[in-house]
Parts: C-alpha cells; sequence; structure tokens
C-alpha cells in the first residue's frame, strides 16, 4: 500500500527494466513481463462450452438448446395446427372429387344425348366444337372423340359445380332449346346429408335428386319475345312453314310428383287429372279436354313413357305461365314444352333416350294435327277467361281508388285554399259546418245500416 501511494505522489518508482528513451508515457508498463503462449490458452473460448451452464473446456463447440429446435420444442406443441390442416387437406380432397364427378355426369349426359341434338339442330351449346356424328365415331372411335370434341365448354356450361347447361338452336317450329343438369352437391356431402335428413321430417321439402329439365320454346309468330332481333312473322315468309297450333295445357305426370307440381304450377293447375288404361299406373294425365289427351296420347308416346319408367316425371305443354299472373301482361300466351327426368345413378340413358327424341320432335306433330274444334277450345278458353276478368276486376279497383284519393286531394287543397283567405272568425265558422255535415254523414251512415 506504501508502495502504491508512493506511485501515485511521485514517489520512487520500482526498478525492473530500463525504461526506453523518449517514452515515458509507457514508464509504468516498461517492467511488465512479456505474454507466453501458455498464457492464451487459460482464456475461455467459444469451443469451450458444451452446454447450458457448462464450465469451459477449451476442446468443444457450444452448441447449446437455443440452437438446437428439436431440443427447445416437439410435435406435440402443434398438434392444434395439425388438426387444423388435416381438415383443410379433407375438405380440398373431397371438393375436388365432388366437382370432377359431377363433371363426368355431365360428360357422360352430353355424350349420350349429342347425336339426337345435333341431328335436330343446326346450333348446339355456345359456338364451339360441333359434336361428332355416327361416321366420325366408327372412323376414329368413340374414346377419340369423346375426348376431343364431345365435351368441351363451348358445348355445355358448368352454371355451378352442380348445375351445368346446354343451348340448342336452328330447326323448324322450334326457336330454341334450354337443358338444365341439377346434380347433387358431391363437393359438400354434409350439405347433402342435411338436405336427405330435412325431405324426410318436413313434406313441404322434396327428396334431393339429380334431374334434367328441359324447355323448349316453338315458333308461333312470336319470335321478337323468344329470339331478340327476330321480325314477328318472318318464318311464315315461306309458305311451307307454319308453327302455329292451338293453345292448351296439357301434361303427363309422375304421380309421385304430381301433387307439389299442382302446388307449385299455375298452369297445371288449370288442368283436370284423369288416369289412362294406356298407360302405367304410376303416371296419370293432367288435361284440358279428354278430345287433347286422344290426340296426344300416341302409341309412340306411350311407349318411350313405358321405356324411361319411373324415372321421368312430366311432360308438360303448355300456352301459360309457370307463376300465377299478377298482370294483364303476363296472362298473353307463350307457349312451351316441359321434360324432366331423374340421372339414372348407372349412367345409362338407352331407357330415356326415346322419351328425349319424342320431346325434340313433339313440335312436328303439334303443328300439324293441334288444331280443335270449336267446342273444346271455347272450353280452354273459358278458364283463360276467367283469370282475364278477375285481373281486369282488381286493375279496375286499384284505378278507381287511385281517383278517390286524388279527388280527396283536390278537396283537401281546395279547403286550405278558403280557409287561408278568411279571418279567424270565418275561419272558426267554416270548421263547425265542416264539422257539421261530418256529423250528418256518420248518421245517415248508421241509419243506412240499422
Amino acid at each position: 500500500m506504501a508502495d502504491m501511494i508512493k506511485g501515485l505522489f511521485g514517489g520512487p518508482k520500482p526498478s525492473a527494466s530500463p525504461v526506453p528513451t523518449g517514452d515515458s508515457d509507457f514508464a509504468d508498463f516498461a517492467g511488465a513481463p512479456d505474454p507466453s503462449p501458455a498464457s492464451f490458452s487459460a482464456i475461455p473460448t467459444a469451443a469451450s462450452f458444451t452446454g447450458v451452464g457448462a464450465a469451459p473446456t477449451g476442446d468443444a463447440v457450444p452448441w447449446t438448446a437455443w440452437y438446437n429446435v428439436h431440443e427447445r420444442h416437439s410435435l406435440s406443441e402443434f398438434r392444434q395446427e395439425g388438426v387444423i390442416l388435416g381438415f383443410l387437406v379433407v375438405i380440398i380432397i373431397v371438393h375436388v372429387i365432388g366437382t370432377s364427378s359431377n363433371r363426368k355426369k355431365a360428360r357422360s349426359w352430353i355424350t349420350a344425348h349429342g347425336a339426337v341434338l345435333k341431328k335436330e339442330f343446326a346450333l348446339v351449346g355456345f359456338g364451339g366444337p360441333q359434336i361428332p356424328t355416327v361416321d366420325q365415331v366408327e372412323t376414329d372411335g368413340l374414346m377419340k372423340v369423346s375426348d376431343s370434341l364431345v365435351w368441351h365448354e363451348s358445348l355445355m356450361k358448368e352454371k355451378s359445380p352442380q348445375e351445368f347447361t346446354t343451348y340448342a338452336s336452328g330447326r323448324q317450329n322450334i326457336a330454341f332449346i334450354d337443358v338444365n343438369l341439377a346434380l347433387h352437391k358431391r363437393y359438400s356431402p354434409i350439405t347433402v346429408a342435411v338436405e336427405f335428413a330435412m325431405s324426410l321430417f318436413f313434406e313441404s321439402m322434396s327428396t334431393p335428386a339429380e334431374r334434367v329439365e328441359a324447355v323448349l320454346y316453338p315458333f308461333d309468330g312470336r319470335e321478337s319475345t323468344t329470339v331478340p332481333g327476330q321480325v314477328p312473322g318472318a318464318h311464315e315468309l315461306r309458305k311451307d312453314v307454319k308453327s302455329s297450333y292451338d293453345g292448351f295445357v296439357w301434361a303427363v305426370v309422375n304421380k309421385d310428383t304430381m301433387k307439389q307440381l299442382r302446388d307449385d304450377r299455375y298452369d297445371v293447375s288449370l288442368t283436370s287429372t284423369k288416369d289412362s288404361s294406356k298407360l302405367p299406373n304410376w303416371v296419370t294425365i293432367m288435361s284440358e279436354s279428354a278430345e287433347i289427351t286422344d290426340f296426344l296420347l300416341t302409341p309412340e308416346l306411350i311407349k318411350a313413357i313405358e321405356s324411361a319408367g319411373e324415372l321421368l316425371e312430366h311432360l308438360i305443354i303448355t300456352d301459360q305461365p309457370i307463376a300465377q299472373p299478377q298482370t294483364l301482361d303476363e296472362t298473353i300466351p307463350k307457349k312451351r314444352v316441359h321434360l324432366s327426368y331423374r340421372i339414372p345413378s348407372s349412367g345409362d340413358y338407352s331407357k330415356l333416350m326415346p322419351i328425349f327424341e319424342y320431346f325434340v320432335c313433339l313440335t312436328d306433330i303439334l303443328v300439324q294435327g293441334a288444331h280443335f274444334r270449336a267446342e273444346v277450345l271455347r272450353k280452354v278458353k273459358s278458364t283463360r277467361e276467367d283469370a282475364i276478368k278477375r285481373l281486369q276486376k282488381a286493375d279496375e279497383d286499384e284505378k278507381a281508388e287511385e281517383r278517390a284519393l286524388e279527388r280527396e286531394k283536390s278537396k283537401k287543397v281546395k279547403r286550405d285554399l278558403e280557409l287561408k283567405g278568411l279571418d279567424a272568425k270565418a275561419q272558426k265558422k267554416y270548421l263547425e259546418k265542416e264539422k257539421e255535415r261530418e256529423m250528418k254523414k256518420m248518421q245517415k251512415k248508421q241509419t243506412q245500416r240499422g
């Protein structure tokens, strides 16, 4: 301690080694011993640590738990994320399988019905490749033609994963035809299960089914309302082409769907139901006249119905709207032919092809022979006239109510102007007289009721 005090206050310094000349700043360290290599080995380095809290050894790399992720974490910590990821993978797989299955069913339908559509119409689909002919199939083979031409977005559009549609036009007596395929939501099995369960507990909900719904719009002098850009009566420029026939409502209906069809459709509700001994017991006729039934129930149709079996839901010829008309414009006849049948689970459409072919050619039969006697048409028109009269009466009542409101409004304006032109005394007298008139009216009404 005395030596340190002396060194701080200028005392004599211990002599160790000679101080370099001219370098007095480092005089205090001049006597320090030179470091040797062995002295550095005692300094801990990064290689001297082997774990958390480990003492330096000088011969190991310091790989601690902080760098080893597998020591700090385990798969059990990501159990929740793994479950969520698993659910997402299952949902994606089910969606892909379901949508591809529906596309396959739509492809199967257009392949089976394509030959009929190609034969009867000039344009099939939405402007893309045409459906192959029989010669093409025989030459190139069915698989090759099906893969390259039949299934194409231009032939059948996918409106949604469970709904597909196609279109055809360019035929005598037909403006165009729309076809819609409604399939199960295979990409969402839970939704399908819920729909089936709901149909079991609620009668108002029908059992989900895969079906084809086709609507045919015939030419009948109303081209401007069905095909945009057409001149009314343009098809009649050719004397050999006349697409007109008498309007009526007639249907062949599966008894399982008869009640719901009558409740849902206004046009079918105008008919009366009667079974026919010529038809199977699971189907019935809904018609406005027995003479119409005798004309339409041909042997070809009976054979096609028997071939289709209970997959057939209905074949409807109508000129009335589906929904009950609310205005006079909606009562204007618009002729259509509807066909609906369930899609077979096997994918075999051979038994359904006769009814589809008959449906496409039905307008030819109607144009040739659907011209009935005046007595038959009088009965058919009477129902429509009753509906028109009800709408006319409702329209007249509505207009009368509007006129009454206008009169009341004009009277009120006139009264307000008269009151403004009077002084306070005259206004009081005016209001008293008005009140007396109202009381007299009330007494007169009560006397008339009594």
